[in-house]
């Protein structure tokens, strides 16, 4: 890569960091890094410009920059002619860095929002000549829905705030309000007419997929690429706001099921399909959750070595170990380890296979498991209001989670209630209702009334409007007997019956050879 031995073997002729940081001090490496970044984007050079993105950033913030930001834009403008959207881009890398290892003050969090606000005006009303790195597009949507949370969670801690500081949250500006956050994601998942474009792909029309959506035909990915990202990213921002149906509806227009441009970055990936996880978990669709969960913890399970110099490798053992947890309560509540992979159900089993022993009684210790376990793997979730700025000042960032918590709580405590009846389902094929109840310990009427109550918990509204089944067990009630049928996967029918037509044309073929005899 061009510039690479420089990056590697330059020493430091600015001395140590610590001693004192001076935004205008540009080091040679730097220097030679924007003037190669900017020559290859303007040559459309995605692979040069992923390396570096990639690689040199990250060497060079080694090196220079671990305990101070970069040089300011304006240091280094000059070097690429003062190019504006480059610029755009530098201060983009520039708060990401500052994100990850410093904190932001008040004044750069706002700073950051004007930066993101003129970024996707650029792309939005302006003619983009560009293609960059798929990485780098899923990194700017990831980032700015990751400084919305991190701004909701610094504003909701109200107790420590200056004075000063609070000043200029009372200021009437529209820094990370929730509303310009969802407007900007919606607006690139419109102008890109990327729905469209996914739908044309269906019929053979588009190449999007394909080609992982770059153009190969000289024009840009830019617009594309970040609306079908932005789909993705509401989907993230309505998990973190707990609308969970308006999430899932966000992502509807990418196939879940298959692979797509989302799979071609790893951090785009885990984050679809966590949160897509996670959304079915919250509205009872259990089956999908385990089926979703299980196909990423195996991707991650076969992958992630290769992973392991990425500058996302630690996001995403962090996420893994959440997935697990994530589905240890989906199991827990819905057992349907037969959708659940020997290699997945192997780890999930050594990391919380006590626990989830555990969970299936109906006393205080399982219910403090499931509060733990959703704690852990759940997303941080925001409250997008402003707070009150009067006396006393309140911490009020752990609200939203507390919310969440409480209503899966109480998903779980009426589910336990349910454990003996699916224990003794299990066991019988037939039974009576009187039996039943007697093992249960509660008159007839009761009984029928949980018979019930397991109907409508064990099954969900899916994404096309259907009832669907989550339970493992189906039963019915005739004559006051419980007849009980093991359920099976709707897609297995299919080749029940291609089966039994097979079986029929040769029981046909053979009276026939009997005629002819």
């Amino acid at each position: 890569m061009a510039g690479a031995a420089l990056y590697d073997s330059e020493q430091s002729a600015h001395g140590d960091a610590a001693s004192g940081y001076d935004p205008n001090y540009v080091p040679d490496s730097v220097k030679s890094f924007v003037v190669h970044m900017y020559r290859h984007i303007r040559e459309k050079n995605v692979y040069e410009i992923h390396q570096m993105y990639e690689t040199s950033f990250q060497s060079i913030s080694d090196r220079f920059f671990k305990d101070t930001p970069w040089p300011s834009v304006e240091a280094v403008a000059p070097y690429v002619d003062n190019d504006h959207v480059f610029c755009l881009l530098y201060r983009e890398m520039w708060y990401r860095h500052l994100y990850a290892r410093h904190s932001p003050t008040l004044k750069q969090r706002i700073d950051s929002w004007d930066n993101y606000c003129n970024l996707f005006q650029v792309v939005l009303h302006g003619v983009v000549n560009m293609q960059l790195p798929n990485q780098w597009l899923w990194d700017m949507v990831d980032e700015f829905v990751y400084q919305f949370q991190s701004f909701c969670q610094y504003r909701a801690k109200m107790k420590s705030k200056t004075e000063q500081e609070i000043a200029l949250l009372r200021q009437p500006d529209q820094a990370w309000n929730v509303y310009g956050v969802l407007n900007y994601l919606q607006a690139l998942v419109e102008k890109s007419m990327i729905i469209q474009i996914l739908e044309q792909e269906k019929e053979g029309l588009e190449q999007f997929t394909a080609t992982d959506g770059y153009d190969y035909n000289g024009g840009s990915n830019v617009l594309k690429v970040l609306g079908y990202f932005s789909m993705i990213g509401l989907l993230r921002v309505h998990c973190l706001l707990g609308d969970y149906h308006t999430g899932l509806k966000c992502i509807l227009p990418i196939d879940i099921s298959q692979q797509g441009v989302y799979t071609s970055v790893i951090g785009s990936h885990i984050t679809t399909v966590y949160h897509y996880g996670f959304a079915n978990l919250m509205l009872r669709r259990y089956a999908e959750a385990i089926r979703e969960f299980n196909k990423i913890l195996l991707y991650i399970f076969k992958t992630k070595q290769y992973h392991q110099k990425s500058p996302q490798y630690e996001q995403i053992l962090k996420k893994n170990e959440q997935m697990y947890a994530l589905l240890a309560v989906s199991l827990s509540l819905c057992p349907q380890v037969k959708l659940v992979d020997e290699t997945v159900n192997s780890q999930l089993r050594e990391k919380y296979g006590e626990k989830m022993l555990r969970m299936q009684r109906y006393d205080d210790d399982a219910f403090a498991l499931y509060d733990e376990l959703f704690s852990y793997a759940c997303p941080k979730f925001i409250t997008p209001s402003a707070p009150s700025y009067e006396e006393p000042l309140v911490n009020y960032n752990q609200d939203a989670y507390r919310l969440q918590l409480k209503l899966f709580l109480y998903e779980v405590k009426q589910q336990q209630l349910l454990s003996g009846i699916r224990t003794f389902l299990n066991v019988y094929s037939t039974i009576s209702i009187v039996k039943l109840a007697s093992y249960m310990e509660v008159d007839e009427h009761t009984l029928r009334t949980i018979l019930m109550t397991y109907k409508h918990k064990m099954h969900s509204v899916d994404a096309d409007g259907k009832i669907v089944s989550n339970s493992d067990i189906n039963f019915y009630i005739d004559d006051d007997m419980v007849h009980v049928m093991e359920s099976k996967a709707a897609k297995r029918h299919g080749d029940y019956f291609l089966r039994q037509i097979v079986k029929l044309e040769g029981i046909i073929t053979d009276i026939d050879r009997v005629k002819l005899e």
